[in-house]
């Protein structure tokens, strides 16, 4: 009897991981991918009520190559992938005093064509076994997390004939399970799974170009599905087969336009938002087809930040990096903008439940409440220095970010 019970448990379990799509080996408190363990942005288990005046204390600081790939932290482990010289560095740091464990190096000639710095700006994927990262140059790569052996890799760029786009290949991979799903972005495949284990392609759908929003799981009437928010719009993906449940066509008429943001479902809907004259859109299903709800350029239209949602509210930078942007309170369910703090400049925004944390590219932090009536700023510092573009990951009590040359630990104050 006992026995059964424990192998009911143990199914349910393991039927839970499943379904949810998150991986057994990473626990809620870690940050480990882009835009955090729900890939939504939302910090876990963290209370940011007390913000003390110089704010939060440096822990450790470590030089870094240069990139605006985000660091990701599973366990006690911080992964960070850069570009030192002729090569692109997975490097893995100890989260409590930021001493180097491994590293793991491969030589690359990418060169940007149209600026932006030549490092990768791909966040990578990782649970407790492997770190998987894609490289400006379409090499995607899979290395131990114990101790940094490559474990296989795939050149995007020759096996699906992938451009590197304007600024390099710079969607992050999402791991769900035992997939890795990937936006190419080539005529041979437009999005691809590969197999965790070693690299082997379980599907490939589409013949779009890739952008730089990421692919964002979620469930919807009981079922997972993908939306990838490509150059050319949005694709809905069976993550099982890779078959397309249906698209939606969204992106500037200008050739020099990239999609950067990445989608955010709100409800059974999905918000899109993008830069260039293009604006935002939430879009309602009906059947297998895409509806729009509402659009428009004059709410919230984020060169590459992806907003966050709060209770029914975004919150996000509404306007072109080089221009100064807004940051912006809008309804979600109708685009009618509550409140607009203009020319902030620009930066990445995450929630720690209704706390906003923005980390401005100058490398200053704002902690503002999520308050749809008005901004209330409840304190800044200056927390590094300029050029700090990349999505910071806050875990364990430490807020991990990094500027041009830096990646630095702070301790949160709990």
């Amino acid at each position: 009897m006992i026995r059964h019970r424990l192998s009911f448990c143990l199914i349910a379990a393991l039927t839970a991981w499943v379904v949810n799509g998150a991986s057994p080996s990473t626990e809620p408190s870690d940050w480990p991918q882009f835009l955090g363990p729900s890939r939504d942005g939302h910090i876990p288990a963290a209370s940011l009520e007390r913000i003390p005046k110089d704010g939060w204390p440096l822990r450790w600081k470590a030089s870094v190559g240069e990139g605006f790939s985000g660091p990701v932290v599973v366990s006690d482990r911080v992964y960070l992938f850069h570009r030192i010289g002729g090569e692109e560095v997975v490097s893995a740091f100890g989260l409590a005093d930021g001493v180097l464990r491994w590293k793991q190096a491969l030589p690359t000639a990418y060169s940007a064509r149209f600026g932006g710095g030549d490092g990768p700006s791909a966040t990578p994927a990782a649970d407790d076994q492997r770190v998987f990262a894609l490289g400006a140059s379409g090499r995607l790569r899979a290395v131990s997390a114990q101790d940094g052996r490559l474990l296989w890799q795939v050149d995007c760029a020759e096996r699906f004939g992938a451009d590197p786009g304007f600024f390099g290949f710079g969607s992050s991979p999402l791991l769900l399970g035992d997939r890795l799903i990937v936006q190419v972005g080539g005529p041979e495949a437009s999005v691809v799974a590969f197999a965790v284990a070693d690299g082997r392609v379980l599907w490939k759908s589409g013949a779009d170009e890739a952008g730089y929003g990421s692919p964002v799981a979620r469930r919807r009437g009981g079922q997972q599905e993908v939306l990838c928010f490509q150059r050319a719009g949005l694709s809905v993906l069976d993550p099982a087969t890779g078959v397309e449940k249906a698209r939606f066509p969204w992106r500037s008429r200008m050739q020099a336009s990239v999609n950067a943001a990445s989608p955010i479902g709100v409800g059974d809907g999905v918000f899109l938002t993008s830069s260039y004259g293009t604006g935002a859109v939430l879009l309602k299903p009906d059947g297998n087809t895409l509806r729009v709800a509402w659009s428009g350029d004059e709410a919230l239209s984020a060169h590459f930040a992806t907003p966050v949602l709060v209770d029914g509210f975004l919150y996000g930078f509404h306007g072109r990096q080089e221009g100064g942007p807004d940051f912006r309170c809008i309804e979600a369910a109708t685009g009618k903008v509550r409140w607009s703090w203009d020319r902030i400049g620009s930066g990445s925004v995450q929630a720690a439940g209704r706390t906003l944390v923005l980390l401005m590219e100058s490398g200053e932090v704002r902690i503002l409440e999520a308050n749809p009536e008005k901004p209330l700023e409840k304190g800044r510092f200056q927390a590094a220095g300029s050029g700090a573009r990349a999505l910071p990951a806050m875990a364990r009590g430490r807020f991990l970010l990094r500027d041009r040359s830096h990646l630095l630990c702070l301790e949160v104050a709990r």
